[in-house]
């Protein structure tokens, strides 16, 4: 069966070229199409897909509103978000994962890309790159819980082996990556993912990763900042046109479209 795609995007131009893409590809379908986050409400619930490419900034209702109630607490449904944004330091992206997004992927993404970042979403992994993790941890910075202070009871039913991984998990490192570096199975770290997930409360390891970050389990080192050399080259590029750093401060990214 191949993995149903719902494409959502008021630009028609962008929808069609998503199209073409994914439907050069044998495993995927694309069963429709919707220009605002009201229609994709009505297309998931008529359509089922597996997977929708949310876009952020749209009329009437925005992606990030689309996505909190395609995926939220009280959906028991199996339906991916997969974001779509112009920019990888959009303020939204945070907002996109906490309301149930499975990861973002840039607009100007290669075809490869994209294709693979749907497969990964469907198989139920989250796209969420250590990049992403780094910049993550930057915005939350100076929210952050500072010294010793006690971190939320909610971690107390985590055992130290699960608080572990999910340092790891917060840090964007795959199963077989955090299977590595505690030198136990693959199959170990998804019993333990799993066990964090359903302890609190959470739907996958991006929410995971984001919770880490807002609870301070995951803290930042002192004045230590994402290096310009672990930027994606197009950002350093486009900081470049703009005559910007390339490390833009958490929150000062301008806003898609």
């Amino acid at each position: 069966m191949p993995i149903r795609v719902l494409l959502v995007d008021d630009q028609p131009l962008l929808r069609t070229g998503f199209r073409m893409i994914l439907e050069a590809e044998g495993d995927l379908a694309v069963v429709g199409e919707a220009g605002d986050g009201q229609q994709a409400l009505e297309q998931v619930r008529t359509l089922q897909p597996d997977v929708v490419l949310m876009d952020i900034r749209m009329p009437r209702m925005d992606g990030v509103e689309a996505t909190r109630r395609i995926t939220g607490p009280a959906k028991d449904g199996p339906v991916k978000v997969l974001v779509l944004t112009t920019f990888d330091l959009d303020e939204y992206v945070v907002e996109a994962l906490r309301a149930g997004a499975s990861g973002f992927l840039l607009k100007d993404a290669p075809a490869a890309e994209l294709v693979q970042a749907i497969r990964v979403v469907a198989a139920g992994e989250a796209m969420l790159a250590p990049s992403i993790t780094r910049r993550l941890l930057d915005q939350y910075a100076g929210k952050l819980p500072a010294g010793e202070e006690q971190l939320p009871e909610t971690l107390s039913t985590l055992t130290e082996r699960e608080l572990e991984v999910l340092r790891l998990v917060a840090r964007g490192m795959s199963n077989a990556e955090i299977a590595a570096e505690l030198f136990v199975s693959e199959t170990t770290v998804k019993t333990h993912v799993g066990h964090v997930l359903t302890k609190l409360g959470l739907r996958d390891r991006v929410q995971a990763a984001v919770y880490a970050y807002e609870s301070g389990l995951v803290r930042p080192v002192p004045g230590q900042r994402p290096a310009r050399a672990e930027l994606p080259v197009r950002v350093v590029r486009r900081a470049r046109r703009r005559g910007r750093p390339a490390t833009v401060p958490a929150g000062s990214a301008g806003r898609p479209r």
